[in-house]
């Protein structure tokens, strides 16, 4: 079970359910992997409902990375989702909050 009050969202890809995490090593890894902008920036497009699926694929690559996974955005490019783009979006937003708030604020 993913733990919350630890920053972890859990999501079912290819049937697999896998938690995620945005550890400090993946929000770096994020950042750099960004075409513009910072992660503030990240996380006003979110906030203001304006995040691209560009935006959403690469938190949820630095989330799987945090929680421990090995691959790369390709091999997400044909996995399937489970709830499809609006889970995987709600995963991403979860994330966000999660790394940027204080368990007392949750």
């Amino acid at each position: 079970m993913a733990n919350p009050w630890a920053g972890e969202v859990a999501l079912i890809i290819d049937g697999e359910r896998r938690v995620l995490k945005l550890t400090l090593g993946a929000l770096a890894e994020l950042e750099a992997g960004l075409s513009a902008g910072s992660l503030v920036e990240l996380v006003e497009r979110f906030e203001a409902g304006a995040f691209s699926t560009r935006d959403v694929l690469a938190l949820i690559v630095a989330g799987l990375r945090g929680g421990g996974w090995t691959g790369s955005e390709r091999d997400l490019i044909a996995a399937d989702i489970d709830g499809g783009p609006l889970a995987a979006a709600r995963a991403a937003a979860e994330l966000l909050a999660r790394a940027f708030t204080l368990p007392e604020d949750r």
